[in-house]
């Protein structure tokens, strides 16, 4: 004897129908009769799950790490009996999947190669997982690679090289930068030194030219010779420095002064002046 029952199935939900447990169809969502107790529903959700997988593995250089990985997956509503007929575990014969690509992929690169694949692994983890699960009705949304641990003695070491590696390009362009400074303290130099140059040049120019000037105005006012009118203004510009020396009070100069330091002088310079005119007369 059967009784008709009213079985509701929720949206989001696929119902499965057996007929004294064979498979007999589906039920869609919302009200179904079904013919208790020799009909049943088994009912198989469709909304998107999320399965995490932690694979402990190695890298090239022999760096143990432990990648997280995130499969994100639905069951197909059209072959919904497949997935509950045939799957006994999905979560884990999905992550024995994830396990096997996983393990294929980073023994084949380096510490550093392995962090830049991320996304590189997570496209080859969502189409091997999606192609070993299309059979059994189980949809593959997408794949992600959450995180990869290393042991904190490697990632210490990690950090000390990558420091390391930054403070010598920190080096690198402060020796640059201090380059830069000495070539264009230098060249500051040279172009003050050659600035002082021309300086001294015009400021002996001038004096020159005063010279020049004060002895042809000497000439026609006194009438005096040019020799004599050198050793005077010789005479007076020594007895101005002594006198600026003396007024200054900081500064000492100890020169050999007498009564007869002036004659001395005089003598000197009249001495060299007869010396050149020989020279030139031979």
């Amino acid at each position: 004897m059967s009784i008709a029952c009213i079985a509701c199935v929720d949206t989001g939900e696929v119902g499965l129908l057996q007929m004294c447990g064979k498979y007999s169809g589906t039920a869609a969502p919302g009200i179904n009769c079904i013919m208790w107790p020799f009909q049943t529903v088994a009912k198989v959700p469709t909304k998107v799950f999320q399965i995490e997988v932690r694979t402990d593995t190695k890298t090239k250089d022999n760096v143990t790490l432990t990648v997280t990985s995130v499969i994100q997956c639905c069951v197909d509503a059209e072959r919904a009996h497949d997935y509950y007929y045939k799957l006994s575990n999905p979560h884990q014969q999905v992550s024995s999947y994830v396990h096997d690509c996983i393990r294929s992929l980073l023994p084949n690169h380096e510490l550093d190669k392995a962090f830049e694949s991320k996304d590189e692994m997570a496209s080859t983890i969502k189409e091997a997982v999606a192609l070993a699960m299309q059979p059994y009705g189980l949809n593959i949304v997408t794949a992600l690679v959450t995180d990869m641990a290393v042991d904190p003695t490697v990632l210490k070491a990690m950090n000390e090289i990558n420091a390391a590696r930054r403070h010598r390009v920190a080096a690198v362009e402060r020796a640059e930068a201090e380059k830069i400074l000495a070539v264009k303290a230098a060249e500051a130099e040279a172009e003050a030194k050659e600035l002082s140059g021309k300086g001294t040049a015009r400021m002996r120019q001038a004096i020159t030219e005063g010279f020049k000037g004060s002895i042809e105005s000497m000439q026609h006012s006194a009438g005096m010779e040019a020799r004599e009118i050198i050793h005077m203004m010789i005479t007076t510009q020594y007895l101005d420095v002594l006198k600026n020396f003396a007024e200054s009070g900081k500064a000492t100069l100890v020169v050999p002064h007498g009564v007869g330091a002036v004659d001395d002088i005089s003598s000197q310079v009249r001495n060299g002046f007869m010396q050149a005119q020989m020279v030139s007369d031979k």
